[in-house]
């Protein structure tokens, strides 16, 4: 049965950045599917581990900043210490500055490319090196943005970082397929979530965006939660090297 191919049941999966928004409906659609989680996090995601536990699955809360390279190998360690393996990595874990590009600082610059692009490779680097040990392959799935395919204004380093995704997406199915590793990643559209609050405070800026959107509203958690479950699942096995758009439509306006 085609449903049989979706399910994740017996998995253990990594999710960074769950404690609210995208990362929170990732990680419980992936409950949901059948998987215990690891949540990664600068601070407990409560909320998040309530409702993973709910449906019957494990959590396990790991702290740390993945903006400093040090601390990668650890959560890593720390996961298959607690949960025994890992099958699935979500990188969702980012940041966003805003600002004009001849203001730029060096500050900003580096801390969102330390955290969206940096953490990404070496967390896949970790995760991918036990899959290999673990010797059955294995799901990443980075989450790259609009901005992976689009310019956009006032947000140098986070354009910078999420089409660095895109291409570290592509580069890392080329060298992972052969291992049985599927890489793939998603761009969320225009979501209501914190990065965009200052997006949909401005009531002019707002209404422009929606006017693109064909789907006519903003994105919310729950339209990531069928791709993500997708591209953790057997159902993408001959998926490698692809950035699904999750815009309504918004790239195709």
């Amino acid at each position: 049965m085609i449903l049989d191919a979706f399910t994740l049941a017996g998995k253990v999966a990594m999710v960074t950045g769950c404690d609210t928004g995208l990362g929170q409906g990732m990680a419980i659609a992936l409950a949901e599917a059948g998987c215990d989680i690891v949540g990664v996090n600068r601070k407990v995601p409560d909320e998040t581990a309530a409702r993973v536990t709910a449906l019957g699955r494990r959590f396990i809360a790991i702290r740390a900043d993945l903006g400093k390279h040090e601390n990668i190998q650890s959560v890593v360690d720390t996961a298959v210490k607690e949960m025994g393996r890992i099958d699935i990595l979500v990188n969702n874990a980012g940041t966003i500055r805003r600002c004009d590009a001849l203001e730029f600082s060096e500050k900003d610059w580096d801390e969102v490319i330390d955290l969206n692009l940096k953490s990404v490779f070496f967390l896949s680097q970790a995760v991918a090196k036990r899959f290999i040990d673990q010797g059955q392959g294995g799901k990443i799935i980075n989450i790259a943005s609009m901005l992976s395919f689009q310019g956009g204004i006032r947000v140098p380093s986070y354009t910078a970082s999420k089409s660095g995704v895109l291409g570290l997406t592509r580069l890392l199915a080329n060298e992972w397929a052969p291992l049985g590793i599927n890489v793939n990643a998603i761009a969320p559209g225009y979501m209501a979530t914190n990065n965009t609050q200052q997006l949909r405070d401005d009531e002019q800026r707002s209404q422009a965006i929606l006017e693109r959107i064909p789907a006519g509203r903003w994105g919310l958690p729950e339209d990531l939660q069928g791709p993500v479950v997708f591209l953790a699942s057997g159902a993408s096995d001959y998926v490698n090297g692809h950035t699904l758009a999750v815009d309504g439509g918004w790239l195709a306006r």
